[in-house]
């Protein structure tokens, strides 16, 4: 298990932008496949982007496509999430996930709130 800290969320107008970074610790995950994935309340978990470990392939899920972009930088061992166009169905609680034997959470996430 490799703690991750997710940062950059808040509270943002519709339309707005936000960033969020997942920092790891401990030991490099550069090898592995990095993503991000969000929880509304009353919601399921469900998956928003992931990346490669060299970053030079992505994917989004339906909803974002075109709004967010998912990159990392493997020499800080963090990945990113830019979020662009943010609609209030955004809302919801963000994590990142580290893909080994399928997907693991190690973090707390971070909240996003997008108000209409």
């Amino acid at each position: 298990q490799v703690p991750l800290v997710e940062s950059g969320g808040g509270l943002v107008q519709a339309g707005g932008s936000l960033r969020l970074s997942c920092a790891a610790s401990g030991r490099t995950l550069s090898g592995n496949i990095m993503g991000w994935f969000r929880q509304a309340p009353g919601e399921e978990r469900e998956f928003v982007s992931n990346i490669s470990p060299g970053g030079d392939r992505t994917n989004y899920a339906d909803s974002v496509q075109g709004r967010f972009t998912i990159s990392r930088d493997n020499f800080k061992n963090t990945i990113y999430l830019q979020m662009n166009n943010l609609r209030p169905e955004d809302t919801a609680v963000y994590y990142c996930a580290v893909y080994q034997h399928g997907w693991n959470f190690w973090g707390q996430g971070t909240q996003v709130t997008v108000s209409s």
